[in-house]
């Protein structure tokens, strides 16, 4: 499935390369037709943080402070880590917190 993933709020420093933009090919889980944002979350700490995972990532869902977004709408109004994605879908990951 082609995602496009956006994240800013400085959670791009987590990443590989730091990029802000990636586009991606995630794929079902073995016997799954579709990917959910549990799913997604998974590979995101899998594939692309390359630090700090505990900054994006608590448990099995985002870190409280990170605002989530599928197709410019808020995630818990989508199904949180049960919404199913579809092909070509955008999620902006942005973290509210900051240091001061």
């Amino acid at each position: 499935m082609h995602l496009t993933l956006e994240f800013g709020g400085g959670l791009e420093l987590l990443l590989k390369d730091s990029v802000k933009l990636h586009q991606v090919d995630v794929k079902p889980k073995s016997g799954e037709d579709t990917v959910t944002m549990r799913d997604l979350l998974s590979w995101v700490k899998g594939n692309l943080i390359k630090e700090r995972p505990e900054m994006f990532i608590k448990g099995d869902s985002v870190r409280p402070g990170v605002l989530v977004l599928i197709n410019d709408c808020d995630w818990e109004l989508c199904g949180n880590l049960d919404a199913e994605l579809e092909e070509k879908d955008v999620v902006v990951f942005i973290s509210t917190l900051h240091g001061g």
